[in-house]
């Protein structure tokens, strides 16, 4: 079994292109704490097609 993770990094700027977080940061927290990445994934999508938002999907096993 495994358990998961998923963090929220809002998009930012003018066109909203920009992480407001550093993402590459949190994925090597995580994976210090023993959690594997899973996908970086665009659900929120503006008018324009854009995302508005990414989740970080990350898993790792139950003990």
């Amino acid at each position: 079994m495994y358990e998961y993770k998923i963090i929220k990094i809002e998009l930012g700027g003018v066109f909203k292109a920009n992480p407001k977080e550093d993402y590459t940061k949190i994925i090597a927290e995580y994976a210090s704490q023993g959690w594997r990445l899973v996908q970086i994934f665009a659900p929120g999508l503006a008018n324009n097609g854009a995302p508005i938002y990414f989740d970080v999907i990350f898993e790792r096993p139950i003990e």
